[in-house]
């Protein structure tokens, strides 16, 4: 990886003969591998959050058609996004019907939720660093 320099210093020496020697020191740190490092971090943490909340969309669009819990791309969505869901069926008396047209508002608030979420885990993977 490339290093970011950090410091440059300049020394300027005579030679015994007299003549003037102007030299330039770099004092470097591993800062940008670092750097490298939270940026992936911060990647990763959001391609993640981006495949839940695209499956969570899904579901939301596909229980506002009232989409058939027999087709098998529609149920491998409501399957896979059920634990995602599923802790915020109280808040709004969820009863569970499919094949039925029906505004999932647990839905809304878990994509809502885990985007905050996903943004707080982005910042303090960030914390403490110059360029965020």
């Amino acid at each position: 990886m490339a290093e970011e320099v950090r410091e440059v210093e300049q020394v300027v020496s005579r030679t015994p003969d007299g003549n003037t020697v102007q030299k330039t020191q770099r004092i470097s740190d591993n800062r940008g591998e670092t750097a490298h490092n939270r940026n992936v971090a911060v990647r990763v943490v959001w391609f993640i959050t981006a495949i839940v909340l695209t499956l969570l969309a899904f579901r939301f669009v596909l229980s506002l058609l009232g989409a058939n819990r027999g087709n098998g791309f529609a149920n491998f969505i409501y399957s896979a996004s059920y634990p995602f869901v599923s802790p915020f069926f109280g808040l709004f008396s969820y009863q569970a019907q499919y094949g039925v047209s029906r505004f999932e508002f647990e839905t809304l608030v878990a994509m809502g939720v885990y985007a905050v979420v996903a943004a707080g885990i982005a910042y303090l993977v960030t914390i403490g660093s110059r360029d965020r």
